[in-house]
């Protein structure tokens, strides 16, 4: 069978296209970081691209293989671009066309190996039994017409292929191997195996860097996300306003929680700033009670739920399996996000995985099936978990992050579930969030809080997310402030589709988008919080408050985990 012919390119004008395909200015990156504790700076770029380069290098062995659709971001470059910068991620809306650019330069180091090993298969045949090629054509034998030693050319070995540069690009290597010595048809043989090498070890980098700039691209946007930065609003629990439901000639006194619990003895923010720094805090008595009574509730109410199953989790996970689930160690900001667990010198050089405090239960729940393969007839799959939670982004000191509202450590139920791959399909993916939404709902109803439930827009959303809902409750003291109109997060609920079992490896086996069945996939993923113990027991706190008894109403679903006691009290009354 006759080799393909090469279309005939100057020999000039392929090493220039080399230069230009090796010098572009390609950073190893990736925003699967682990944390800094270092914070952000004029050079956040320079300093990210470093830190990627080095967390590339060191990625451990052990950690899954990644399966990131690179194809359908090289066929669709303007829609991930313009996905990225509705989500304010602008470094990233750059790497869809770089992706592009490091294909063409692999295919390029393909059409040059298939060349270079036509040439070798060639000059093996005529080392080994001359007789067998004397009455084949130029262009079969790897002679001048085949262009071979053209491609090679191409491909400067990092080990030292100037060498093979060289030769290669002389006439004499070119030669029909009919008319060549068996000394040169060695020497020959030995250069083009050098430069397979240098082609291969080319090609490996290049696929290796459009998979790290694919993994730090976000998820496509939902159709049912708003555009901008401005939340859709959905509806509102436990109407009328509280503002609206005083009477006019009330004498309500509205106060912070933060005040609230040092009147009642509760909450001791001074310590914890001796104890841990700022950004921690002590609940004490009813205080520490009421935490307790909060998780005990939502792990009940969501238990309940047909399919869902009670988990407790560890708090301590691999870096790469939070990174994989969509938490980057520091935001869009370069503000660290992540704890990262200090590591021995010893242990760094073993290549020991390093380890993170989860900042939530969803990055624990989601690497239990991390590397396995699910059964389609398993699905759903919904979990609820308690924990501990850490964030290093509590942000700067200020009225928005003063008291409980943005802590760097605090207790969390979340609800987590794997579903089948097709939106529409019974008890897939918008059933479930549809679920968790719900059960949102219900809790912080019975919880006696005015809240609005958001579909948030386009740039709120994170990497992971394609959708995602907030609820958010109304707190006296941040509309004293002029935050936001008085309203806070409580609780959120995201549909990932397979964003993280693609980087998990999380395979589902029994179904495909095409109904034949047997191939294998990936399960779409969807995560929500049932409820966030520091926000909502502030919230309680400034809505429950009377200033003239000097006590908070405990909600009277919490009152089975309180001893049956209806209201927190101060412990020595003024006189």
């Amino acid at each position: 069978m006759k080799a393909a012919r090469l279309s005939s390119i100057c020999l000039q004008c392929r090493l220039s296209r080399l230069g230009a395909a090796r010098t572009l200015p390609f950073s190893r990156s990736t925003t699967r970081l682990y944390s800094s504790s270092s914070s952000s700076s004029n050079n956040h770029d320079e300093a990210t691209q470093k830190q990627q380069q080095q967390q590339q290098q060191q990625r451990p062995t052990i950690a899954p293989k990644p399966n990131i659709d690179i194809k359908h971001i090289r066929q669709n470059p303007e829609l991930y671009e313009m996905n990225c910068l509705e989500r304010n991620y602008g470094l990233q809306s750059t790497y869809p066309a770089r992706i592009n650019a490091l294909f063409a330069a692999w295919q390029d180091r393909q059409k040059d190996g298939r060349s270079l090993r036509e040439r070798s298969n060639a000059l093996r045949r005529q080392i080994s039994n001359p007789a067998t090629i004397q009455h084949e054509d130029e262009a079969e034998n790897g002679g001048a017409a085949a262009g071979t030693s053209t491609s090679a050319s191409q491909v400067e070995s990092p080990t030292g292929g100037s060498t093979t540069l060289e030769y290669l690009r002389t006439e004499g290597s070119r030669k029909d191997v009919r008319n060549m010595t068996k000394e040169e048809l060695i020497e020959e043989a030995r250069i083009i195996k050098h430069a397979l090498s240098d082609i291969e070890e080319a090609e490996d980098f290049f696929m290796t860097e459009m998979t790290e700039l694919a993994l730090a691209i976000p998820n496509l946007t939902s159709s049912d996300t708003p555009r901008g930065d401005t939340p859709r609003v959905l509806s509102y629990i436990n109407e009328p306003h509280p503002f609206e439901s005083a009477s006019p000639s009330s004498d309500r006194v509205w106060r912070s929680h933060v005040h609230i619990g040092s009147e009642l003895g509760i909450l001791d923010f001074a310590a914890a700033a001796t104890t841990s720094g700022w950004g921690w805090y002590y609940l004490l008595d009813e205080g520490a009670q009421l935490e307790q009574a909060l998780v005990a509730y939502a792990l009940a109410s969501i238990t309940r739920m047909p399919g869902w199953r009670q988990v407790a989790p560890p708090s301590i996970v691999y870096s790469h399996i939070a990174s994989a689930c969509g938490f980057q160690p520091r935001d869009q900001h370069g503000e660290t996000q992540v704890y990262a667990l200090a590591q021995s010198p010893v242990d760094a050089n073993r290549g020991r995985p390093e380890l993170s405090l989860a900042g939530t239960a969803e990055i624990p729940l989601a690497g239990m099936r991390a590397d396995s393969v699910l059964e389609a007839a398993e699905l759903p799959l919904k979990r609820v978990a308690a924990s501990r939670c850490y964030r290093a982004e509590a942000g700067g000191r200020g009225a928005d992050t003063k008291g409980l509202y943005r802590v760097h450590e605090f207790t969390k139920v979340e609800m987590f579930a794997w579903t089948a791959p097709d939106p529409e399909a019974y008890n897939g993916p918008n059933d479930v969030f549809g679920e968790m939404v719900e059960a949102q709902t219900e809790i912080l109803t019975s919880l006696g809080l005015h809240c609005r439930i958001l579909e948030m827009p386009s740039a709120d959303l994170g990497a992971s997310a394609t959708r995602k809902i907030d609820i958010e409750a109304f707190f006296p003291s941040r509309a004293a402030q002029g935050l936001n109109d008085g309203w806070g997060e409580v609780t959120s609920a995201s549909i990932c589709t397979d964003y993280q079992t693609r980087r998990l490896a999380t395979r589902l086996r029994g179904v495909d988008k095409s109904g034949g069945g047997g191939k294998s996939v990936y399960p779409w993923t969807v995560n929500g919080t049932a409820l966030a113990v520091p926000r909502v027991l502030a919230a309680i706190l400034e809505n429950g408050w009377d200033e003239a008894q000097m006590a908070v109403t405990i909600p009277e679903c919490l009152r089975p985990w309180m001893n049956g006691k209806e209201k927190i009290e101060m412990k020595h009354p003024r006189s």
